[in-house]
């Protein structure tokens, strides 16, 4: 599994919200934040449709800013 972008995708300290349509253990999203991050960009937000509470991908996303529209706890 590999997440690539273009170095220069973001002029330096451009502000990016990240969506995605779930948030389970969270491994993904945070290496998106993080491919962001290192290509200038700053996350100012990561929203998400539909949250599993139980695997706790909350908490690899600790600092940023996190909504979900729907929230199963299990």
């Amino acid at each position: 599994d590999t997440l690539e972008i273009h170095k220069n995708a973001f002029e330096k300290g451009k502000r990016v919200a990240l969506v995605d349509d779930l948030l389970a253990t969270g491994g993904t999203i945070t290496a998106c934040a993080k491919l962001i991050e290192l290509a200038g960009g700053e996350v100012v937000s990561i929203d998400f449709i539909i949250e599993l509470e139980g695997l706790k991908g909350r908490d690899k996303l600790e600092g940023y800013h996190i909504e979900s529209l729907i929230k199963y706890d299990f």
